[in-house]
């Protein structure tokens, strides 16, 4: 639910405003008493509601003490004082402008004390209602607590099913979501006729990792509305993620069926077609949507992706030009794409100028690309001094294009340039945690192995909580045949921090190999592969495969990878290797 909008200005003219409605009973009797300006026209049921507040000297000298030490900058002073006269007074106008004020102040704790006085001294006030249950939400109280100002607002509300959809949002910060499921469905309880209750009943499941209790709801609320695209959007994201993309996508269709124009959901089925890679289908939605919404750019971008993703650099590359001049995704984006797209076709002056327009957060790997093509053309100097000028202007990306022009001299095959550029950088700042990878890395190329191996423990002491160290240490020993048990206790210290990671399972199907345990190193290769078809995975699996008498599939293994690679010089020293 929304939080309400808070006034944050103080000044004396609140003050006397406020003391104006204090005193509306009270004049109403002893209009003669009073040496203040009328108070304000108030409907005579809001007067009646109102308490009458004797506005007495210290209560005038308390608000306007307040008020004028807010306006001077004390605001400490002011939420307290506020405070204060809100426990004396129990007066809702007092607790309100206390509220107020505490909010404006950042004063969390005095504001939900006030707001909580505020919803006990006026029950019937909405206002109060959202502000405490704001508050609450804001991580300020418990679920328990809260529960009792959402209900009341529910049970306020002419139309409930807008304020039903914000639930969810509303418990948003609370960390135990199977608590927060317990509270919407007893929240929703008297609300199950709308379609709207059934599905932040869904949206919480979900939320607490029940995806089949949530794909129920979520049925029952499309029941009740059966062209409710945010409802549909939900219930494809429940059968993606339990692996059903082609239920997914025949429910779209059928749903696209009945409501042709829900152009959200049209995007969702284009795409989903494409990660089912059926890329004429996806390529047909895209053109309708682009047609339909031509400055859509989030659109456009994934359909020009589309493109590149199917060979048709010619119309990527028009859809990617046609994009520039859109808010969304932001030239830099478009200018990467089209620098990638460029160097695909082997268009060096043009893939040079896209990266070199990009200004933004991706500039540093912008500029690296543009310096290796400019060194690829012939000008080493250049790029090199280009890259060192960048390193002088903007200090905070320093070690990227340090580490850039190292990848320069290192894909020209002056590797022991490199390595001279890194160490004279960590002679001077030792501690450079990604040049000290880097830097190990090219230690082991150049069979430097102690300068490796001491790089990356001084890397482990540095990052103990990053994988990349870990697992380069450990693989390196694998690779060699040396020290196994320490290469698989490094590696399996890798694996627990980063379990996911293709690279890392690779090191521990080849430690395990080299140790003789070619079931289980074809388990994690297998793994390794499906999550990232990389040339070197695909060299090592194969390797695994041809030694458990499986010839054929590391024959295919190793086709299929260099038809996708065949530049990969690893993967053809292993193919030359088994090569009968």
């Amino acid at each position: 639910m929304p939080r309400p909008r808070i006034r944050p200005v103080l000044s004396r003219l609140a003050a006397v405003l406020l003391l104006a409605s204090l005193g509306t009973s009270v004049w109403a009797q002893e209009a003669d008493d009073a040496d203040l300006p009328d108070a304000p026209d108030t409907s005579a049921s809001v007067v009646m509601a109102l308490p009458a507040q004797p506005l007495t000297p210290q209560i005038v000298y308390e608000l306007l003490l307040s008020e004028i030490a807010g306006a001077r900058g004390q605001m400490d002073v002011a939420s307290q004082g506020y405070l204060d006269l809100t426990r004396k007074t129990r007066d809702p106008r007092i607790a309100k402008r206390a509220t107020e004020v505490a909010l404006f102040a950042r004063r969390a704790p005095e504001a939900v004390e006030a707001s909580r006085l505020w919803v006990e001294v006026d029950p019937g006030s909405t206002e109060a209602l959202q502000t405490l249950a704001g508050l609450l939400a804001g991580g300020m109280g418990g679920l328990s607590e809260l529960e009792t100002p959402l209900a009341r607002l529910l049970a306020k509300s002419d139309k409930p099913q807008q304020s039903l959809l914000g639930l969810n949002r509303t418990l948003a910060r609370y960390p135990d979501k199977a608590e927060v499921r317990k509270t919407i469905d007893r929240l929703t309880e008297p609300y199950l006729k709308y379609p709207e209750a059934h599905y932040a009943r869904g949206y919480a499941a979900y939320a607490a990792g029940d995806n089949k209790a949530a794909l129920a709801d979520v049925d029952q609320a499309l029941a009740g509305r059966k062209d409710w695209e945010v409802a549909a959007l939900l219930k494809v994201q429940l059968l993606q993620q339990g692996g059903q993309t082609r239920e997914a996508l025949a429910f779209l269709k059928g749903f696209l069926g009945s409501s042709p124009n829900a152009r959200d959901a049209r995007y969702a089925y284009a795409r989903l077609l494409a990660v089912d890679k059926q890329y004429p289908a996806s390529k047909a939605e895209f053109e309708r949507l682009v047609k339909e919404l031509p400055d859509n750019g989030e659109v456009g971008y994934t359909y020009a992706l589309l493109l590149d993703q199917m060979g048709e650099l010619a119309a990527a590359e028009t859809q990617f030009k046609r994009l520039l001049p859109l808010d969304s995704p932001g030239a830099d984006a478009v200018n990467m794409q089209l620098g990638q797209l460029y160097e695909e076709q082997k268009r060096w002056p043009e893939a040079s100028a896209a990266y070199r327009a990009v200004s933004g957060p991706q500039k540093p790997l912008a500029q690296s690309r543009a310096a290796l093509i400019q060194a690829r053309a012939g000008d080493l100097p250049g790029a090199r001094a280009t890259l060192q000028k960048l390193r002088e202007t903007e200090p905070k990306q320093a070690s990227t294009y340090l580490l850039a022009e190292g990848q320069v001299l290192r894909e020209l095959g002056k590797d022991e340039e490199a390595f001279t550029l890194l160490g004279d950088s960590l002679k001077t700042q030792p501690d450079q945690a990604d040049v000290l990878y880097d830097y190990s890395l090219l230690a082991e190329k150049l069979g430097r192995v102690e300068v490796m191996e001491k790089s990356l423990r001084r890397l482990i002491e540095l990052k103990p909580e990053e994988a990349q160290a870990y697992n380069a240490l450990g693989y390196s020993l694998a690779d060699r045949n040396q020290r196994l048990d320490e290469a698989q206790t490094l590696i399996k210290k890798a694996l627990s921090l980063s379990p996911d990671d293709g690279f890392i399972l690779d090191s521990m199907g080849w430690v395990l190999f080299r140790r003789g345990d070619l079931n289980g190193a074809l388990e994690h290769l297998q793994r390794a592969y499906s999550m990232r078809p990389d040339p070197e995975i695909a060299a090592h699996l194969g390797e695994v495969q041809w030694s458990l008498g499986r010839k054929d599939d590391a024959r295919k293994t190793w086709s299929d990878a260099a038809k996708a690679h065949p530049e990969n010089t690893t993967l053809a020293e292993v193919m030359k290797r088994f090569a009968q």
